[in-house]
């Protein structure tokens, strides 16, 4: 009994001392986002001295182009969360349920996928998207990305686990295989699909890589590459940074706390409700 009394608040006190650790920059950054760039550059200090709100106006007067950006982001984004939502559950609960020849080698064939190096495959990948034109467009990076092994391996996982009870007494209603899978199995999966949409929505609004390579002109860049456009050869205006920074949290925040409830009993990969 004595060693538990210790045990926990000696890990209490690891969790709070780590939770501290890794938001304090995050919350420099954010206040450094309403200091002049005079003051960041002069000194490490925590609170502004001199609070402004110049850098979020400075940030459309100086560069016209960063809604456009915002809408870019945007727009990649929600279509690779839904397209991979939708496909990714498909395939995991095909894996799951459906009986079809090859079963075990598409699977053992996403599992290789895994783990192969994102950075393997980007001048293949460069090169087929140049063939078919789609350098410079939505497509060039939606299409690509629309599915995820990663994920796919994980659906499968939670269909596993699903009660084939529902399905069953489903299909005895007259449900078809299609019809009980949007019906019946989505609705139920929330937690997982949950888990799903806020890991892709990060992966894709902080990707910088992939349009890096994709995108060239300015019209097209993502909000990843259009902060680069604040750093200059000579000077970097780290308060525009830090501004532009901050409004590219707010969509990530704002997600998570929307799929929050849903979150936590995704990554459990359990089929219950």
């Amino acid at each position: 009994m004595k060693k538990k009394t210790f045990t926990k608040p000696f890990v209490y006190g690891i969790l709070i001392l780590y939770a501290v650790v890794t938001f304090m920059p995050f919350l420099w950054a954010i206040l450094s986002s309403f200091k002049p760039l005079e003051e960041i550059v002069s000194g490490i200090t925590f609170f502004p001295e001199n609070f402004t709100l110049n850098n979020y106006t400075e940030i459309f007067s100086r560069e016209p182009l960063f809604l456009r950006w915002m809408f870019n982001s945007l727009f990649i984004t929600a279509f690779m969360v839904v397209l991979n939502i939708i496909f990714n559950s498909m395939a995991g609960y095909a894996l799951a349920r459906v009986k079809f020849a090859g079963r075990k080698f598409w699977f053992f064939l996403i599992l290789v996928v895994l783990m192969i190096p994102f950075q393997v495959t980007l001048i293949p990948s460069y090169l087929i998207l140049k063939a078919f034109g789609w350098l410079d467009t939505y497509q060039g990076l939606i299409i690509p990305g629309m599915v995820n092994a990663t994920f796919i391996f994980m659906m499968r996982q939670f269909f596993l686990n699903f009660p084939k009870e529902l399905e069953e007494a489903a299909q005895m209603d007259g449900l078809s295989r299609i019809g009980t899978f949007f019906k019946i199995v989505m609705p139920l999966a929330k937690p997982a699909l949950a888990a799903q949409a806020v890991f892709i929505f990060m992966s894709s609004w902080n990707d910088f890589m992939r349009p890096l390579i994709i995108m060239s002109s300015e019209e097209m860049f993502t909000l990843t590459l259009g902060l680069n456009s604040f750093k200059g050869q000579y000077i970097s205006f780290w308060n525009l940074i830090m501004a532009a920074s901050t409004l590219m949290t707010i969509p990530s925040l704002l997600i998570y706390a929307f799929f929050n409830r849903y979150f936590i009993k995704g990554v459990t990969f359990t089929g219950g409700k």
